[in-house]
C-alpha cells in the first residue's frame, strides 16, 4: 500500500485529491495539512511514501518545507512530489533543487496524477524527457558551478555515462537497452552515483548533471 501526505491550503483541492486517492486499491491518505510547518511535522508523524505539497502554503511554503524533509536522515523514505497550478517555473525549479522527486500541475488527468504517485513512491524521477528538456532549457542553461564539476570527479567514467543519459530523460530500461547492459547493472551504477554524490534521488542527479556541465541543452 503507497501512503500519501496531502499539502494544500485549499480544503476542496485536498477533497479532490483524497476521493481520487482513496478510490485506488494500492494507495491510502494517510494525513492532510493546510500549511508548510504542518506538513514537515505530519510527515515525520506518519512517514508516507510521498507527499504532495503545494508550493504556495501559508506560514512555510512548499520549497521550504521540501527542504526541511529532505534533509531530515529520518524522513529519507518520504518522496515529495510539487503540485503547482503554473506549470514549469522557477519554483519548480527551486523545489527540485531542495529535494523534489518531481512535480504534477493540479489540473492533470487523474490518471496521470495516479501514475505520478506511484512513479514517485519507486523513487523514480517524476519528470519526463519533455519537462526535462524545458527545465533544462529555461532554468538549467546557466554556466556550470565549479563545485558541481568537482563533485563529479568522485564518479567512475561508467557511472557519468549514467548519470549523463538519467539526466536526459531515459529510463534504466533505456540506458540498459543503449548501454548494452542489464538493467540491474544500470540501477546498480545510478544507486552508487547517487550515493557518492549525495544526491537524495533521481530527480537532484538530473538538476546536478546541467549544473555541473556533464550535461549540455541541445540547441
Amino acid at each position: 500500500m503507497i501512503r500519501v501526505l496531502l499539502v494544500d491550503d485549499q480544503a476542496l483541492i485536498r477533497a479532490g485529491f483524497r476521493a481520487l486517492i482513496s478510490a485506488e486499491d494500492d494507495l491510502e491518505v494517510v494525513a492532510e495539512a493546510a500549511d508548510g510547518r504542518e506538513a514537515v511535522a505530519l510527515a515525520a508523524r506518519h512517514l508516507p511514501d510521498v507527499a504532495l505539497i503545494d508550493i504556495q502554503m501559508p506560514v512555510l511554503d512548499g520549497i521550504e518545507a521540501t527542504r526541511r524533509i529532505a534533509d531530515d536522515p529520518a524522513l529519507a523514505g518520504v518522496h515529495v512530489v510539487i503540485l503547482t497550478n503554473y506549470g514549469l517555473d522557477e519554483y519548480v525549479y527551486r523545489a527540485l533543487r531542495a529535494g523534489a522527486a518531481g512535480f504534477l500541475v493540479k489540473d492533470t488527468e487523474p490518471v496521470d496524477l495516479l501514475h505520478g504517485i506511484r512513479v514517485a513512491a519507486r523513487g523514480d524521477a517524476l519528470l519526463s524527457p519533455a519537462i526535462t528538456r524545458r527545465l533544462i532549457g529555461e532554468y538549467v542553461s546557466r554556466p556550470p558551478r565549479g563545485d558541481r564539476a568537482t563533485a563529479l570527479e568522485v564518479l567512475t567514467n561508467r557511472e557519468r555515462e549514467v548519470v549523463a543519459l538519467a539526466a536526459r530523460g531515459l529510463s534504466n530500461d533505456e540506458i540498459a537497452a543503449g548501454m548494452v547492459i542489464s538493467v540491474a547493472t544500470a540501477k546498480t551504477h545510478i544507486s552508487r552515483a547517487m550515493t557518492k554524490l549525495r544526491a537524495r534521488d533521481r530527480a537532484q542527479l538530473v538538476v546536478l548533471a546541467y549544473e555541473s556541465g556533464l550535461v549540455t541543452p541541445a540547441v
